[in-house]
């Protein structure tokens, strides 16, 4: 894949290690903007395979719904070595959660403006499960929505873009694999196995869940990354093995609007799975770089879970 100038400007400037995308993805914004703001990405060129694999998610999706049984969000509180703090995710348990049996477990990633409320603003992902799980289109399981910027300061706050902010969400590989998974394991019924472990995220997010996903296909089997943005990792590193993953994954979702300026970065990863025949999911909407497209891929890719 081509580098822009724009994705090496980005790339030297978070120290090769993270990442920008355009400013609506700033926590502040109640009702963010359906366009992206800013040209980061460069002009939108679309290919013949850039097409709906799915169609838009149904009206009222991740709207409560009387008499559906509803799971809860709670706090979850881990140590990290990584910063040194006590931190703070939020945590999904579907309707019924009994610690008498075992869950698969999503680790849900946001964007680089926002923090672990940024999904539950966005998507409504409680809700969105308890109507899925009702309707027996989804597999009960646990999601944990974590804080991506893993520093001693991880608040939303302050200039996202500056490399001694935006490096927390490189540093954030081994928070999720060294402290926050073993947490959350420790605490909650879970199975342990990469087969009931999935990881999935949005711009800044998407792109940790393609470099954090398939660089340890040992713990996920199960990838979604929607509208990632330029932290994400050349293709040809991060499947240095196709073979490896194609044995491997249990599914690759993969998914950007047609109107997002940084749809060049999930096409160069669709294109080069595709030369190497990794099978994976490619869904291209109407959206741009905003919440309407990661509330409706995350409808879909719920549903294509530990299935």
């Amino acid at each position: 894949m081509k580098t822009s100038p724009a994705r090496l400007t980005f790339t030297l400037l978070l120290l090769a290690s993270a990442a920008a995308m355009p400013a609506q993805d700033q926590p502040a914004a109640e009702t963010p903007p359906a366009r992206p703001r800013g040209g980061f990405g460069g002009p939108i060129v679309l290919g013949p395979d850039d097409v709906r694999a799915y169609p838009d998610a149904p009206l009222g999706f991740n709207v409560r719904r009387p008499g559906v049984p509803a799971g809860r969000l709670e706090p979850f509180h881990y140590d990290s070595a990584v910063t040194g703090t006590r931190r703070l995710a939020n945590v999904y348990l579907p309707p019924g959660y009994s610690a008498d049996r075992k869950y698969p477990v999503l680790y849900l990633l946001h964007g680089i403006g926002g923090d672990e409320t940024e999904w539950i603003r966005f998507a409504q992902p409680d809700a969105l499960l308890d109507n899925l799980i009702a309707e027996g289109q989804a597999e009960p399981m646990i999601i944990v929505i974590p804080n991506g910027r893993a520093l001693p300061d991880d608040r939303a706050i302050g200039n996202s873009f500056a490399p001694e902010r935006a490096i927390g969400f490189a540093m954030f590989e081994r928070d999720l694999l060294d402290h926050l998974i073993p947490a959350i394991e420790a605490h909650y019924a879970t199975y342990t196995d990469r087969e009931h472990r999935a990881l999935a995220g949005l711009s800044m997010g998407g792109g940790q869940t393609f470099n954090f996903g398939l660089g340890h296909l040992d713990t996920f089997a199960w990838i979604g990354a929607f509208s990632a943005a330029p932290n994400t990792r050349p293709p040809a590193e991060l499947l240095p093995d196709p073979a490896a993953a194609r044995a491997q994954l249990k599914l690759l979702y993969i998914s950007c609007g047609n109107k997002d300026s940084l749809i060049s970065i999930s096409q160069g990863v669709h294109t080069y799975l595709k030369e190497h025949n990794v099978p994976h999911i490619w869904n291209v909407d109407d959206f741009g770089h905003d919440p309407a497209h990661w509330g409706s891929n995350l409808y879909h890719f719920a549903q294509r879970l530990f299935r």
